[in-house]
């Protein structure tokens, strides 16, 4: 039997089942439901993992953003922060001590109460010296914290090494910031990828991977409870077979959908959420010295550019759902400067040059499904430039892989060129640009490393918001355009379709589904 036509309460029970065996509580839970008591949600890729210090993924954070609060928060239509888990926070006048009231009666979905100690334990365990493999956004987040002192169960404050403008930007974020449960965090070794706790909305319930991900209703939740018992989160990998759910009904809501798909999701009577997206496709060049490729040479890695004509790529790979990327930075996101000019379209000089290096192959690493930067998915676009190269006497070799392998063979293995994407998960221009200046190879997929550059993002980051800052941000991406470890490509429009008895669905500016208020009539 095809898995799309099994009936949602046996898909629910036999994930259950797979998940907790003989889970009682699970399955006579899902089997007394209404249909209206079940969302299904669907996407092209399984999560990386849920624990927010341990991923970087838009699918894991897609789950975790559910389960898991911060102490700060964005309102629901735009990217300014509020306080969530904290009530108030004062900063000193030197920028250098943040102090944050706690909210009282608060508990983890395992029963450990939310206080200070449990904020000072999240912190605690991503500084510098207890960070492990994989906290790619530890850095970004508490990258300029000294340290945190508990002043009483409900107040902390935190001490920075240097002002950051964006750190309570960063604190609102789905990776590194939210806030786990002290108890299941040292219950699992330090690891709650399979086994996450938060103070949410929502609570875990199971996880058959490759297939679904099932949360409920957390119904101690301090703040307004969730108006849908269930959310089922559904890996369907193939595009077309998502459309098809979703006009089936099998399916309530549907992510990673292209220009190909839009008129059939159009004549399915779905509801289309169409708006710009807060994100950037790109391509990069491997500046590992310990490999001491091609793409070393600064005049490989602009010639290689040169051979792409990124307009007509956009037009044809993703018609009116994305715009051309001219620089790193969305248009709307500040710091954005259109005198930022990316490597023009030139194949006669692109072939002369790459003739001269003796450029005549390349190995191209990419991963398969679609991104919420790139629709189409990885290998699409990855043969499309190969098609490109070969016209100026490159042949280009595809290395491809699914998501999780592809993130770990970018660390391990030999390539030349890659392609990933960025979506912004705050609005400031820090979250972005930061990228190329870390150590962590995970955030700085080229290895690039430019002093100048990395000085200016510190400047940039200790300097108030507005022109000056702006400026900051300009002169860092000249350098970015002119050293060209990146080709930026795109800017793909937020399209996610639903049926059009789905209400209240929230698919924030920073790429991500919060489903509290979200129902089925």
């Amino acid at each position: 039997m095809s898995f799309l036509h099994i009936s949602k309460t046996k898909m629910m029970v036999a994930a259950m089942t797979v998940a907790f065996g003989a889970s009682v509580f699970s399955a006579n839970a899902a089997l007394s439901r209404k249909p209206q008591d079940n969302i299904f949600y669907a996407t092209s890729t399984d999560p990386l993992g849920l624990d927010p210090a341990l991923v970087d993924d838009f699918d894991s954070g897609n789950v975790s953003s559910n389960i898991y609060e911060g102490l700060m928060g964005f309102k629901k239509d735009n990217t300014e922060v509020v306080p969530l888990l904290a009530t108030s926070y004062d900063v000193s006048e030197d920028g250098l001590t943040y102090t944050f009231k706690l909210r009282q009666g608060v508990k983890f979905h395992d029963g450990t109460p939310f206080n200070a100690q449990a904020v000072k334990f999240n912190i605690d365990r991503q500084m510098p010296e207890n960070a492990v493999a994989k906290m790619s956004y530890a850095s970004l987040v508490f990258g300029d914290v000294a340290s945190s002192e508990v002043i009483d169960d409900y107040t902390i404050a935190i001490k920075m090494k240097k002002p950051s403008t964006p750190f309570l930007h960063n604190l609102a974020m789905c990776f590194a910031a939210p806030i786990v449960s002290p108890t299941a965090l040292q219950k699992y070794n330090n690891n709650v990828n399979e086994h996450p706790v938060g103070t949410g909305p929502y609570q875990f319930v199971a996880w058959d991977r490759g297939q679904q991900v099932i949360l409920t209703r957390f119904d101690d939740y301090w703040g307004e409870k969730a108006k849908t018992a269930n959310i089922i989160i559904r890996t369907i990998p193939e595009t077309s077979a998502r459309v098809v759910a979703l006009n089936n009904g099998e399916i309530d809501v549907a992510f990673g959908l292209d220009a190909n798909v839009m008129d059939q999701v159009k004549k399915g009577g779905n509801v289309i959420q169409n708006e710009e997206g807060m994100n950037t496709n790109y391509m990069f060049f491997n500046l590992n010295p310990k490999q001491n490729g091609p793409t070393m040479d600064k005049e490989v890695r602009r010639a290689l550019a040169m051979a792409v004509n990124v307009p007509e790529l956009v037009q044809s790979l993703y018609k009116e759902y994305a715009s051309v990327a001219t620089t790193f930075l969305p248009t709307f996101v500040p710091g954005y400067s259109k005198n930022v000019k990316p490597v023009a379209y030139n194949p006669e000089k692109a072939k002369e040059i790459l003739a001269k290096k003796g450029v005549k192959s390349v190995k191209i690493m990419v991963y398969t499904g679609a991104r919420q930067y790139n629709p189409v998915g990885g290998q699409v676009l990855a043969e499309a430039v190969q098609g490109y190269l070969s016209k100026v006497g490159v042949q280009a070799e595809l290395l491809v892989y699914d998501w999780a392998t592809f993130k770990n063979k970018l660390l391990t293995d030999y390539w030349d060129i890659g392609f990933l994407g960025w979506n912004g998960d705050n609005g400031d221009a820090d979250n972005f640009l930061y990228l190329f200046a870390d150590d962590d190879p995970i955030n700085n997929n080229p290895r690039w490393v430019n002093q100048e550059y990395r000085d200016l993002i510190a400047k940039g980051a200790a300097t108030p918001e507005g022109a000056e800052r702006n400026a900051i941000y300009e002169k860092a991406e000249m350098i970015l355009a002119e050293e060209c470890p990146i080709l930026p490509i795109s800017h793909a429009r937020q399209l996610v379709a639903y049926r059009p008895n789905i209400e209240n669905l929230l698919y924030h500016k920073i790429g991500l589904f919060f489903f509290q208020g979200t129902e089925k009539k």
